[in-house]
């Protein structure tokens, strides 16, 4: 009868119950994570923070620590440790009689049972389950697989999962590194996490250790004297640190969503993904703080706009400033003014440790903010809010800036994005202004106008008239008329003078000769667009276009005429470690075969595609260096290395562009507000992008960083005037040293004004202007 009654209750509860064979196949989701170039961690993707280790990579001690925490016999028992019930059950007598919580007796494969395949129910059908699950489990796979899913599937507090993530959390080490006493610790966490929890209550946390290092002698684990030295030890943590977090949060982010299109949302955050990039750290910095310094300066030109609100007159003033979201890179903070006078502030506020700081704004820290004939009583008043950062020994006054933008630093040889910051404060606006905003590039656009010409029969000597110009739009629509910046006319000037000055009219006239279909062509070879209209105003710039497919356009004239597409990703590995995702690389040809003395050596085959020849890049590089020494860009002049580079401006100041590069760096720079508006007048892109460019170059490389660009074999040098084009002796007045092609030699005396048509009578339509 006992047997039947039993067996009916073994059958009534094993129906229904989960199928423990996936268990098989069980991959706990774990964290991806991203590393930049030199392997630092920064980001991590994750539904639960959890690295997997496989059960061969465990480590003895935190083997031993479980077992004793938990489940002593769990390599002897068959699922269910008859023994440790019958304690339990004892104990849990005493536990009634005293009003004490009741002890459990679930062994490791139990706890599996209920953690993968049942829920957290409490009751007595649950336990029935878990224990035959328990026996099924314990049957179909080996000790060391049920462990391993244990160890990697538990909660540990802190938000982490499994043993690899709780010990880099609670003491920024791999489990390998772990003595008894921090074992003991992650041990004693899985009973009560938040009870256990060593930073919030560290004495608790370190009673329930002790136990656990008890367990362990009685178990003979470690020896007496080993448990009395570790019981007196304090428990150390050390909070693990990501090297880089909030600045490169535009990088990082691009990734996130580069690898989620390809993998989808599930994989990304609970696959384990090892994602490679070739971030590089101290230029992410760096580029960060330029974008914000060239905006900031911007912000300050176009005046002060008032305190953020005022503590005395505005009852909501709490809701007004969490409004703000800051990123913490900033390092700005919420001060309010408690006194003033004709010479000084003085602010209050709190900073990170809590602490109430009093200091004063000095007339000379706050003059941008006053206009003339103003006083500091006309423009502040006690219990304004206002922004400050502590700048070396001194606080400085901040403004949130309306204006935005974006800057990135490529590799023109591997297409590797080195750098990327989309934005001032990603906290508040995540929308990356490098690779999501499509604007007008205007005059930056202009380079692939002139490197389309010379690829078709121009050369740099080259006259082009620099007149007014007029196209028909069509039946019923007003006549295009282009005009130069300052609307004024040069004549006949060289092509090179073209591009240096950064004349409209000049581009256009080349643009109206050479025919739409070559620029166009080159323009989508690069990627710079997928569609645009066959407008002669797209020789301008007039479409729109992202900051880093503009930026990766500059790159043949540094490579010599090969495309790059820019990465952000350098290579992604399963939890495994099995490479599933990579770039295009270069093929080896030979790398397999034995290397001796009679065999050639390998070779590698470049797959790039090539837009533009050798020559024709070199003679961008040489025109675009002389937009820095004595065109639009230079400002640039005065660091005296090799710089080229293009300054982009749309029309009324809309958008500013920079775009600019050394011998093994191009570096794309905008300046745009996100609702679309004038940036004011004379703010163009030598003034408001280059700067950017500019503090970039100075405070993230080195002087041996730069080299001077290489020049092709079939480059000829020969002394030209810089304003007729035509042969000088080197050193004679307004000569330069110009790059020829062979076919340019025998034309150099021979420069025939190129022309469009009739409209180029410039009498004409001088009325225009």
């Amino acid at each position: 009868m006992l047997l039947l009654f039993s067996f009916s209750t073994l059958w009534y509860f094993s129906a229904g119950l989960p199928d423990y064979k996936k268990l098989s196949n069980y991959q706990p989701p774990i964290s991806s994570r991203v590393y930049s170039k030199d392997s630092k961690l920064i980001a991590e993707y994750a539904i639960e923070k959890r690295l997997f280790i496989p059960f061969e990579s465990i480590p003895t001690k935190v083997v031993n620590a479980f077992l004793s925490a938990e489940d002593k016999n769990f390599f002897s028992h068959p699922g269910i440790d008859a023994k440790g019930i019958l304690r339990a059950v004892l104990k849990n007598i005493k536990n009634i009689s005293q009003n004490k919580r009741l002890e459990g007796a679930s062994t490791i494969t139990q706890q599996v049972a209920k953690n993968f395949l049942l829920t957290n129910e409490v009751s007595m059908k649950r336990k029935v389950k878990e224990a035959i699950l328990a026996f099924r489990i314990e049957r179909a796979y080996k000790k060391e697989r049920i462990l391993e899913l244990y160890l990697n599937q538990i909660y540990l507090g802190q938000g982490t999962y499994g043993i690899a993530a709780a010990s880099l959390e609670y003491f920024d080490k791999s489990i390998k590194e772990l003595n008894y006493s921090e074992a003991a610790l992650l041990a004693a966490l899985p009973k009560a996490p938040s009870k256990y929890n060593p930073y919030k209550y560290p004495e608790v946390a370190k009673f329930r250790r002790n136990l656990v290092l008890e367990n362990l002698e009685e178990n003979n684990f470690i020896s007496k004297k080993e448990l009395n030295n570790l019981k007196k030890s304090e428990i150390r943590l050390k909070k693990r640190k990501i090297e880089i977090v909030n600045e490169a949060n535009s990088y990082t982010e691009e990734v996130r969503r580069t690898v989620k299109k390809i993998y989808g949302f599930e994989k990304l955050y609970s696959q384990g993904f090892s994602i490679s990039t070739p971030l590089k750290i101290d230029y992410q910095i760096q580029a960060l703080k330029s974008l914000r310094k060239g905006i900031e300066d911007y912000d300050h030109r176009r005046g002060w706009r008032g305190p953020i609100t005022n503590k005395l007159r505005n009852k909501n003033w709490k809701k007004t400033l969490s409004n703000y979201k800051l990123d913490p890179t900033l390092n700005w903070y919420f001060a309010e003014i408690i006194s003033l006078n004709e010479n000084e502030i003085k602010i209050e506020l709190t900073n990170k440790k809590k602490e109430i700081i009093r200091d004063t704004l000095h007339l000379k820290d706050i003059k941008w903010t006053i206009p003339k004939k103003k006083l500091i009583k006309d423009i502040y008043k006690i219990g304004d809010i206002i922004f400050v950062k502590k700048e070396k020994k001194s606080w400085i006054i901040k403004q949130y800036p309306k204006v935005n933008g974006g800057i990135v630093v490529i590799d023109p040889y591997t297409g590797d994005v080195l750098a990327l910051a989309g934005g001032f404060n990603f906290k508040k606006s995540e929308f990356n202004r490098v690779t999501q905003a499509k604007r007008q590039p205007g005059s930056a656009f202009k380079p692939i106008v002139y490197a389309a010409a010379l690829e078709n029969g121009f050369a740099p000597n080259s006259i082009i008239l620099d007149a007014p110009f007029v196209e028909s739009q069509g039946v019923g629509l007003k006549n295009w008329k282009p005009e130069n910046y300052g609307k004024k006319f040069y004549g006949p000037s060289t092509f090179r003078k073209g591009i240096e000055y950064s004349r409209n009219l000049m581009t256009v006239r080349i643009a109206k000769v050479l025919g739409l279909d070559e620029i166009l062509n080159l323009s989508k070879q690069l990627n710079i667009y997928d569609e645009i209209p066959e407008l002669l105003s797209v020789s301008l710039g007039a479409a729109e276009t992202t900051l880093m497919n503009l930026t990766s356009a500059y790159a043949p004239f540094v490579n010599g005429g090969n495309k790059i597409e820019p990465k952000l990703i350098s290579r992604i590995q399963d939890r495994r470690g099995k490479t599933i995702f990579q770039e295009k690389s270069r093929k080896c040809i030979g790398c397999d075969k034995f290397i001796n003395e009679e065999i050639k050596l390998p070779k590698i085959e470049e797959n790039k595609k090539r837009v533009i020849s050798e020559e024709t890049a070199y003679q961008m590089t040489s025109i675009l260096e002389g937009v820095v020494k004595r065109g639009t860009a230079k400002k640039l002049k005065s660091l005296n290395v090799p710089l080229a580079g293009k300054t982009g401006t749309t029309n009324d100041n809309y958008d500013a562009w920079f775009i600019g590069f050394s011998s093994n760096l191009v570096i794309g720079v905008y300046i745009g507000y996100d609702n679309p508006k004038t940036l004011g007048k004379y703010e163009t892109g030598s003034k408001a992008a280059l700067p950017i460019f500019k503090d970039f170059v100075e405070n993230a490389l080195f002087k041996e960083d730069f080299n001077d660009f290489k020049i092709p074999k079939n480059i000829f040098l020969t002394s030209l005037n810089y304003h007729t084009g035509t042969k000088t002796a080197p050193g004679e007045k307004n000569s330069i040293i110009e790059a020829l092609k062979l076919k340019d030699i025998n034309n150099i005396d021979n420069n025939n004004l190129i022309s469009t048509n009739g409209r180029d009578n410039i009498i004409k339509f001088r009325q225009f202007y």
